[in-house]
């Protein structure tokens, strides 16, 4: 799998994730883990790392600690959360469930979601981080009405990642904040690559123009990540599945090459037009 360097440390970090959100929260049946669990394999057998969840996910948390434990993966993967509540003492609290739900004790990236109460919530995510508890502290949100207040938080605070939705149909983070993370050295994930599946309504019944071919596209799935990745700025995109076909696709946008800028603007144009 291809890679990109975190801007704050140079690590090398495989361009596709796995995202939770509705995915990963489950009860303790065990078929519906058992496809989890082949999920994840199939992660880590493309060298991919990337797992971010939230407390907002209802069991993801849990899923994903019980998962990683039962397969001894743990070291394989790079996990990200985040604190979802106002107040030092609640967050402090959250962040605490959220180590012992992922059965680790050190989170690769803890992340403010949504903004929630961040002024409060920054100042622990940088004790913690000082103490090794997190290796990474970040920003996060899903609406393009967000796009300005993150950038602001950019400008304003030292902080490693961020992460917002960005797709091929929704491109607003172009304007402003993905040339402000390049600029500032801050990481980007991308959530919602495919703007919750509204993407695939406006193709269903669409062939692949005959070109994509040449970008290494055999999906519309991968016709919209390689889009995403071909932006220098971006880090890791982190489509949610709950399904191994899903997953297998998704990873092989990860191989290959990745469209330039003029083959980007071609999409974007194919896309504009559809």
């Amino acid at each position: 799998m291809l890679t990109r360097p975190i801007p704050q440390s140079n690590e090398a970090l495989p361009i596709i994730g796995l995202g939770t959100w509705q995915a990963f929260d489950i009860a303790a049946e065990r078929a519906a883990l058992e496809q989890r669990k082949e999920v994840l394999r199939l992660l880590f057998e493309a060298g991919g790392k990337l797992i971010d969840a939230s407390p907002m996910y209802g069991r993801a948390e849990a899923v994903v600690g019980c998962l990683l434990t039962q397969m001894r993966a743990a070291d394989r993967a790079f996990l990200a959360t985040k604190v979802w509540t106002s107040g030092q003492r609640a967050g402090i609290e959250q962040m605490q469930a959220s180590l012992a739900k992922l059965k680790t004790p050190v989170i690769d990236l803890m992340q403010i979601h949504n903004l929630v109460d961040w002024r409060t919530h920054l100042a622990t995510l940088r004790a913690w981080k000082d103490q090794k508890k997190f290796r990474y502290i970040g920003i996060t949100h899903y609406t393009d009405a967000a796009l300005e207040e993150l950038g602001h938080v950019i400008r304003a605070e030292p902080i490693d990642f961020v992460q917002f939705a960005y797709s091929i149909g929704g491109r607003a983070a172009e304007r402003d904040l993905l040339p402000l993370c390049a600029e500032r050295g801050v990481g980007v994930i991308v959530n919602r690559p495919f703007g919750t599946g509204s993407l695939f309504s406006r193709v269903r019944g669409k062939a692949l123009p005959a070109w994509a071919s040449e970008l290494g596209c055999a999906s519309w799935s991968q016709f919209f990540l390689k889009y995403i990745l071909g932006h220098p700025a971006v880090t890791c995109a982190i489509p949610a599945t709950s399904r191994p076909e899903h997953m297998r696709d998704n990873l092989a946008a990860a191989t290959g090459g990745l469209p330039n800028r003029d083959e980007r603007k071609r999409m974007a144009d194919y896309w504009d037009q559809l």
